[in-house]
């Protein structure tokens, strides 16, 4: 099917930033929107290429940026980028509400919107939830678990999907334990996914090759099938 990509320039206060829109060309109606946020890398290969694969599934997707233009490839820029927006959970908010605003800009998103991170993105898409952002659902892929900022009770309004790997030991079952805990103190709709046998960065076919990170091919596939079964949930 033909899957049609623009890159997209847009801003979120001073800071200028690119992101990836895909859509199947062949479907003329109006559908739900997807916000991919991506990894510790930035919009890479990774990133693009799942949300190639979310529109093949009929969505209009956005991936989106969360560091700024000429940060992404620059080792010293990057680490400085996540930390910063790791010591303000505001800011990174706001970051990623620009992309959402991007993508439900978009004529062909019919005003029904989630949000899929992986690694960083999957924290990211977490603190939205926490926040309090109207989206149906956030999905967290390999992301970190921990917060600063956790989730106060009736305010979480987006369903939870977290995919985690068992063996990961940048996010310890310590880090699962308290987010279960935490949710069920926020009463979100939430649900955790653990597979066996994976590490952190399951689903990064190319690396990095990096300590305690690894592609793990049954579990990339498994988070695959359980994403869409939620998307079904959430948009019927």
């Amino acid at each position: 099917m033909p899957i049609n990509t623009q890159t997209i320039g847009y801003r979120d206060g001073d800071t200028e930033l690119t992101g990836l829109l895909a859509w199947d060309d062949s479907r003329d109606h109006q559908r739900p929107g997807i916000l991919v946020v991506h990894g510790g890398a930035g919009l890479d290969d990774h990133a693009k290429g799942r949300a190639r694969r979310l529109a093949e599934l009929g969505f209009v997707v956005f991936a989106c940026d969360m560091y700024g233009n000429g940060v992404a490839g620059n080792r010293e820029r990057v680490m400085a980028r996540i930390m910063e927006l790791r010591s303000d959970l505001s800011t990174l908010c706001q970051r990623a509400r620009a992309g959402i605003e991007v993508l439900a800009s978009q004529p062909l998103v019919d005003g029904r919107m989630a949000a899929v991170g992986y690694c960083f993105g999957g924290m990211t898409v977490l603190e939205l939830a926490r926040s309090g952002t109207e989206l149906a659902g956030v999905i967290s892929v390999h992301g970190s678990l921990d917060t600063s900022r956790p989730a106060k009770p009736e305010l979480v309004k987006a369903r939870i999907l977290v995919c985690h790997g068992a063996l990961d030991p940048h996010v310890p079952m310590t880090q699962v334990s308290a987010f279960v805990e935490e949710m069920n103190r926020a009463g979100a709709d939430w649900q955790l996914i653990v597979y066996g046998g994976a590490m952190h960065g399951f689903t990064h076919e190319a690396g990095p090759h990096l300590p305690g990170v690894a592609y793990h091919a049954q579990s990339d596939a498994r988070s695959a099938a359980a994403m869409q079964g939620f998307f079904v949930e959430l948009f019927d």
